[in-house]
């Protein structure tokens, strides 16, 4: 039981708890394949959370989706989209439904491993065709924004509460520059953070030529190079000196602090606009085949959707068997602070499932335990 003792001294407050977090219904489907049932399946997840054109319509989005480690890597012969890898047909069903809701332009970015190449090269080593998401039903671009990619600068997005972390972030101008924010996840647990989905993704909009191992030391480099390991896992070293500094240069140099730390950071310095996470297929165990753990391929056969990173993070948590009110040392985050909890400590969103309206599938009928799969 949680004692008053327990809870002032806990070390997630370190700023005051946002007590009236907003909510924002969450929409969960069935989808047991990536077949062509998919289209039906999206639209009704869609029409769960009062539709894509009041989201889209005559506006930019740029969209993150999950391509993360190599694509060479594969579980156990799987592609990576049938297990780590947002799938290509999730990707493509949602940018032909937001062209068909009236977006203006959409955008696809990651930023792949220690690379300049454009994101097309990256989906070609994993077996992507790229020209099937350019014919998603009107004009797509791809965007690696591990570096600035051709962009003249480097845009500053502050943390409006101060940070946990860092007070503020250098990303690519393209965040800044787009309407719309979408996070396109995959369902998975992870080694560090206990569970990523659509929250844990935008981690990957951080340029390695700034918070990367082989980062410039005053400005940043001019390619990205290693991951983001010494600066944000470790804390070894510091950012690019051009970007702002971590707050307290004391503060643990354990992973399972800093890095849901910076995840609750970005997410309020740059908030989701929409959350999408692919759950039809994906993997136990650990975020990539390159954890060494009790890895295993498992089948969820669900997908997930809201307006609000926090609350669809908090019900995608749910449906994996786990309590998003959980504290650190408890399943998922035995060895983490809940990331969830301080997203909501900024005013992102409320994990509070009893506030959270849930349409389409309950949670008790999408429910798939992955500590059981």
């Amino acid at each position: 039981m949680l004692t008053r003792r327990a809870l002032l001294a806990s070390p997630l407050l370190a700023l005051p708890a946002q007590a009236a977090a907003p909510a924002a219904p969450v929409a969960i489907q069935r989808a047991r394949t990536y077949g062509p049932g998919l289209e039906n399946v999206m639209r009704r997840l869609f029409d769960g959370i009062g539709g894509l054109e009041k989201l889209v319509k005559n506006k930019s989005v740029v969209m993150k989706v999950n391509l993360t480690g190599s694509p060479g890597q594969r579980l156990f012969h799987a592609p990576a989209e049938l297990a780590h890898w947002t799938h290509p047909r999730v990707i493509g069903m949602t940018s032909f439904l937001m062209h068909r809701a009236g977006a203006r332009r959409i955008t696809i970015v990651e930023s792949p491993w220690s690379t300049t190449d454009p994101l097309e090269e990256y989906m070609y080593a994993a077996n992507w065709d790229p020209s099937l998401l350019l014919n998603a039903g009107g004009p797509i671009n791809f965007l690696n924004t591990n570096y600035l990619a051709g962009a003249k600068q480097y845009t500053r997005f502050k943390v409006p509460t101060g940070g946990h972390l860092f007070p503020a972030y250098d990303l690519h101008p393209i965040f800044r520059d787009s309407d719309v924010f979408v996070s396109l996840a995959k369902l998975k647990e992870h080694a560090t953070t206990g569970i990523t989905m659509s929250m844990k993704n935008i981690f990957g909009i951080t340029p390695c030529t700034i918070y990367g191992d082989g980062a410039g030391e005053k400005e940043p480099s001019l390619a990205p190079r290693g991951g983001r390991g010494s600066v944000f896992h470790s804390g070894k070293r510091a950012p690019s000196r051009s970007a702002p500094q971590e707050l307290n240069p004391n503060s643990p140099r354990q992973d399972g602090y800093r890095i849901p730390r910076v995840v609750a950071d970005l997410n309020a310095a740059r908030p989701i606009d929409l959350a999408i996470i692919d759950g039809v297929e994906s993997m136990a165990g650990g975020e990539g085949p390159w954890i060494k753990n009790n890895l295993r391929r498992c089948s969820p056969g669900v997908i997930i959707a809201g307006t609000n990173a926090v609350c669809t993070d908090a019900v995608a948590a749910a449906v994996m068997g786990f309590d998003p009110m959980a504290g650190r040392g408890t399943a998922p985050f035995e060895t983490c602070d809940n990331t969830l909890e301080l997203a909501e400590q900024h005013g992102i969103g409320t994990r509070d499932l009893n506030r959270i309206e849930v349409a389409g599938f309950s949670i008790t009928d999408a429910l798939f335990s992955f500590r059981k799969a």
